[in-house]
């Protein structure tokens, strides 16, 4: 006899496991059950997910997933309906191209992505330009896609504010040069380190040029950076946080040149300065942070403690227990 408003209610309170439960009590509770009020945050993050199950889920109107680290079988879905999901990250799952393809073929109110350490091909990486309206997008250490496909991407998604490129196993010089031509110049917060040989001066002046307003930049592992490029960086009136660890080309004396960048904050030069030369540095340049950070967060969707279960700041509610929990 109860109305439905206050069954969607209650069954807000239930657990991922409980919740599918009662939707085998009866018919009514099953479509309640799978209202997509209820269904609105999902964590499956490191499971073994059997075919036919996150198409399933999707469907219903998740809008943030969270599935690092899973095993996905394919096949996925049963129907050619576009998802609702604005906020995914499917870091180092094992996902076929196809399955990972159906997925984001099916998507195009993505806000923030992270694919991070999966195969991809030209035609995902061309689905994920339909999405418009990315503002975050994390492709790190990603694989498999064109330097013209990166182009499509990069100039369809116009709003992006943080963009991680980096240690793209083959990526060429043809895939930096598209990069940096082609990167919007909304995006304040850039990762394009890992490119060592690929990364050139004329590649920086390019891409300070289109993009004026950067904050955070990590060009570390570039070992063809000279010093000539900090005229580059003093360029960046913004930039807050600059990252050149392993840049090997770059002097330890040099750096002091960074120190006259007004708005500069944080200097990561692992590599270059030695830790019996670092106090020196620190002393000379006592307003930066020196060497705070051995990780980026350009575009992260998880960071700090890696029990942390948020997604860009959101918490997932409904979640698979840990099965050693009590």
């Amino acid at each position: 006899m109860l109305p439905d408003e206050l069954l969607l209610g209650i069954f807000s309170y239930l657990s991922l496991p409980d919740l599918v439960r009662v939707s085998g009590i009866c018919k009514r509770w099953h479509r309640l059950s799978f209202d997509e009020s209820l269904w609105q945050t999902l964590d499956l993050t490191g499971k073994h997910l059997l075919p036919g199950v996150i198409g399933q889920l999707l469907s219903v109107g998740v809008v943030a997933f969270r599935c690092p680290r899973s095993h996905v079988d394919a096949p996925l879905f049963q129907n050619l309906r576009p998802l609702r999901v604005q906020h995914m990250d499917l870091s180092n799952c094992i996902i076929e191209e196809a399955a990972l393809q159906s997925i984001v073929s099916r998507c195009c109110k993505l806000q923030n992505l992270s694919l991070e350490g999966l195969r991809l091909s030209d035609a995902i990486v061309r689905n994920l330009a339909q999405n418009s309206d990315l503002v975050r997008l994390n492709l790190s250490g990603c694989s498999g896609f064109s330097a013209s496909a990166l182009g499509t991407l990069l100039s369809n998604c116009t709003c992006l504010d943080e963009l991680n490129l980096s240690w793209c196993s083959d990526f060429t010089a043809e895939h930096i040069q598209v990069a940096v031509s082609s990167v919007t110049e909304s995006v304040t917060q850039l990762n394009l380190s890992g490119y060592r040989q690929n990364l050139q001066r004329s590649d920086v002046a390019i891409l300070v040029g289109r993009c004026p307003n950067l904050v955070h930049l990590d060009l570390s592992d570039s070992i063809l950076l000279k010093t000539d490029c900090f005229q580059e960086f003093h360029q960046l009136i913004y930039l807050q946080h600059l990252s050149l660890s392993r840049c090997y080309e770059i002097m330890p004396a040099a750096l002091l040149e960074l120190g006259d960048i007004p708005s500069l904050k944080t200097l990561q030069v692992f590599g270059i300065v030695t830790e019996n030369s670092l106090p020196v540095l620190k002393e000379a340049l006592p307003h930066l942070k020196i060497n705070c950070s051995h990780f980026t967060t350009i575009a992260r969707p998880t960071v700090g403690n890696k029990k942390n279960p948020e997604i860009w700041g959101i918490r997932c509610r409904l979640m698979m227990p840990n099965p050693n929990s009590h």
